[in-house]
């Protein structure tokens, strides 16, 4: 019977630590990380590792519900699957667990973990419009939405560049530059003159 954790973030500029550290509090044995991964894709690579490895008696747990996904109905597919193959879970910050050996959190969790998931997509939904409406804003002034462009002459891209020359990985650079990983990647994707 094993203790297993699941930690996500959605973008590669954000940082999984805390989650870490309060699974690894919480005694998970193994801690699976999906880094840059929205929780509305229900195929994501490190949970879909943990769910093939999963046993009767084992436990997952994760930091908030909205990490294992922000999808009402995925998420309540996924704690019916685990239910199904005898599956504990807990959730460390909504206060959550289910047992369905013992029936612990019962009909109670069940409601609550749907409340929660259903307020969770919500608030994803909402942030999809605010974003689409900033956009077509945009457009009807003129302007570009989105990220703005980067060419090779940019000081940063040059300044990548040269700290990678220099040896620095692609985090260190980022943190010396004051950009995500992923951004230094770009960065050093794109060929100097």
């Amino acid at each position: 019977m094993a203790r297993l954790g699941y930690a996500r973030v959605s973008s590669a500029e954000q940082d999984t630590s805390l989650q870490i550290r309060d699974l690894e509090a919480a005694g998970c044995e193994r801690i699976y990380r999906d880094h840059g991964v929205s929780g509305a894709r229900a195929s994501r690579p490190e949970l879909d590792r943990m769910l093939d490895r999963l046993s009767r008696g084992d436990e997952v747990v994760v930091w908030k519900l909205d990490r294992l996904g922000r999808n009402t109905r995925n998420l309540l597919e996924l704690l019916d699957a685990f239910k199904e193959r005898g599956i504990k879970f807990r959730s460390l910050r909504d206060g959550i667990t289910t047992d369905p050996d013992t029936e612990l959190g019962g009909a109670m969790a069940q409601a609550m973990i749907t409340i929660i998931s259903a307020f969770a997509q919500l608030e994803r939904d909402q942030l999809s419009e605010r974003t689409r409406a900033g956009m077509a804003a945009a457009a009807a002034n003129g302007r570009k939405a989105g990220r703005r462009e980067v060419t090779a002459g940019h000081p940063n891209v040059k300044r990548a560049h040269e700290l990678k020359a220099q040896g620095l990985k692609p985090a260190d650079i980022g943190r010396v530059i004051g950009v995500g990983r992923a951004t230094v990647y770009r960065y050093l994707s794109l060929d100097l003159d």
